[in-house]
């Protein structure tokens, strides 16, 4: 399972004990892989702000893992015909120990090997500059992720636009990439080509009649210059004066006039515009995935030291000062074993807060003054990663 339980329990010889309990209980039947998961001892500060630092946190959290989502769906975007090498692009490099920074390392391997970057996020500053530090690291990588995005999805939509234009059916797709100069009577006074559109039933109707739609229909003058699965599309060749007359019978006949008039300067431009934007995509195609994958693991390794500040600080606010408390991993084995897992965990730590975990049973019951839904409270510390950001 691509999901992760964070929990804490204080660090004294009782909740100690609790812990090896749970890590029997779990290992026996098989509902968890536990790990410890460490984390430094950071200059605590008031209690004031602390819980002023609990509230950012949470919103630090949601925004980082709302943004490392955003960037892999930009991944795949970017992929597009290799949407099955996306998972293999979305790793967390140069996340762990020094040897290992020349590894490939996937995602569910750096939360189990989690290590602290005391280069990059120093444990000695304060808590509030080591949480400003990871804001502003996350907010430079949303303000380059949507300017390059923008720039990328210009040029692909731009592209996407121009590609339907050739290939619609005969009455609505360019037609430059279809005729040729040679279809045409160009530069005349009195004659003009026009292009008509035959159903495929129709094909000798118009033969037949073509001639006879109206005066001034230059004989044996029709071709036919492409087809789709409904028509043809047929040159014919009149006198100017009679354009007007031979589209209204036409139309009666239920062949359709194509407005096309043939200006080689345009289709020129149309072309090169076609082979601008492909030679664009495919020079910023490169560079935009390099900045994504190296950018989302820089943001998804600080979403998850996110979590250990947020595992810190909740774990001082509820067992007190001085710091002492114990976090582990658990990684659900399966998903129908996670409601058995809560189970144990709500037995063993019952005695942390019997109110909660009673509350949990009856979800009725208030917990005074706490603000959380129930259903997001328990008597151990607790919080949840979700390693499937492509759902």
């Amino acid at each position: 399972m691509s999901e992760f339980w964070l929990i804490s329990a204080p660090g004294d010889k009782e909740n100690l004990q609790a812990l090896e309990r749970m890590n029997t209980v779990t290992s026996k039947s098989n509902l968890s892989y536990n790990t410890k998961f460490s984390i430094p001892d950071f200059k605590v500060g008031t209690l004031d702000s602390l819980v002023g630092l609990s509230d950012e946190l949470g919103k630090l959290d949601t925004f980082a893992e709302s943004l490392i989502k955003r960037m892999a769906q930009s991944v795949v975007e970017v992929m597009e015909d290799a949407k099955g090498k996306v998972q293999e692009n979305l790793l967390a490099n140069g996340g762990l120990k020094e040897k290992m920074k020349c590894l490939k390392i996937d995602l569910p391997s750096f939360v189990t090997h989690f290590e602290w970057d005391m280069a990059k996020y120093p444990a000695k500053q304060p808590l509030v500059s080591v949480v400003d530090t990871l804001a502003k690291q996350l907010s430079q990588i949303e303000t380059d992720l949507k300017s390059r995005t923008a720039a990328y999805n210009t040029l692909r939509s731009d592209l996407e636009n121009l590609e339907k234009k050739s290939t619609g059916n005969l009455f609505t797709r360019t037609l430059s990439d279809i005729v040729s100069k040679e279809d045409f009577v160009l530069d005349s006074e009195y004659l003009v080509t026009l292009l008509v559109i035959v159903p495929k039933q129709s094909y000798t109707q118009w033969q037949k009649t073509y001639e006879s739609l109206s005066d001034m229909v230059v004989p044996r003058s029709t071709k036919l210059i492409a087809e789709d699965n409904e028509g043809g599309l047929f040159t014919v060749t009149l006198f100017r004066k009679v354009i007007d007359d031979f589209k209204t019978k036409a139309k009666e006949n239920k062949f359709t006039v194509r407005e096309f008039y043939y200006d080689e300067k345009e289709i020129k431009r149309e072309r090169e515009e076609m082979s601008r934007l492909l030679s664009d995509k495919k020079q910023q195609y490169g560079p935009l995935l390099r900045w994504l994958k190296v950018n989302f693991s820089e943001a998804f390794i600080a979403w998850i030291h996110i979590k250990a500040l947020r595992v810190f600080v909740e774990s001082v606010l509820r067992y007190g000062l001085p710091v002492n408390f114990q976090a582990v991993l658990l990684q659900p084995h399966k998903k129908s074993s996670t409601k058995r897992l809560r189970e144990v965990l709500n037995s063993v730590f019952r005695h942390l807060d019997e109110v909660a975990a009673a509350s949990i049973l009856d979800a009725s019951v208030e917990i005074p003054g706490l603000q959380l839904n129930n259903q997001d409270y328990f008597p151990y510390v607790y919080f949840h990663i979700n390693l499937s950001l492509l759902g």
